[in-house]
């Protein structure tokens, strides 16, 4: 089988159930970040796998695959699935609570960036803001659940909570802000 079909070739893409839309429809520009963020996470966890965060991260990238997934599907198909739910969010609540535990008291605001890991994840972290802003976009013409929007709001949270834990256990403190007078 072939990659490459070349019926994308102006500017269309194939949606579940069939029909083609435009590549710039916010349906695809929501897929897309989501697909940039998890590619992100996959980069981060080339730095994590000593880690406690490696686990988080592989379940996370499953979880942004099926929302991908959950949001390519018309919401009257007998195919729709909710993908991400209240408990997802919530785990990600109390693993923001977790890692908090063990961080020294945030004073201040951050620069991006430390150890390996802890920069991937702040650029996952800026993507997933990205994301967002694409889900709100997209559920202005089309289905996007309530739950959805929660998860990636707290994701993002979650990112920059790991991107902290991830410099702490480099031992390489947060860079603070510092304004220019």
């Amino acid at each position: 089988m072939r990659i490459y079909t070349r019926s994308g070739d102006d500017g269309t893409t194939g949606v579940f159930g069939g029909g083609r839309v435009r590549k710039t429809d916010p349906v695809i520009e929501a897929l897309g970040t989501l697909d940039e963020l998890n590619a992100s996470l996959g980069i981060a966890r080339l730095h994590s796998r000593e880690t406690s965060l490696d686990a988080e991260l592989s379940w996370l990238q499953n979880v942004l695959f099926d929302l991908g997934a959950e949001l390519a599907t018309p919401v009257d198909s007998p195919y729709y699935k909710v993908s991400v739910n209240e408990q997802d969010t919530l785990r990600l609540e109390k693993s923001i609570d977790a890692l908090s535990a063990d961080l020294p008291e945030l004073r201040t605001f951050i620069l991006p960036g430390g150890a390996p890991l802890a920069a991937h994840l702040h650029t996952a972290r800026t993507l997933c803001r990205r994301a967002e802003r694409a889900l709100l976009t997209m559920s202005e013409s089309a289905h996007v659940g309530v739950e959805p929007l929660r998860f990636v709001n707290r994701l993002s949270d979650w990112l920059f909570t790991a991107a902290r834990a991830a410099n702490h256990l480099a031992g390489q403190p947060d860079t603070p802000w510092q304004a220019r007078a």
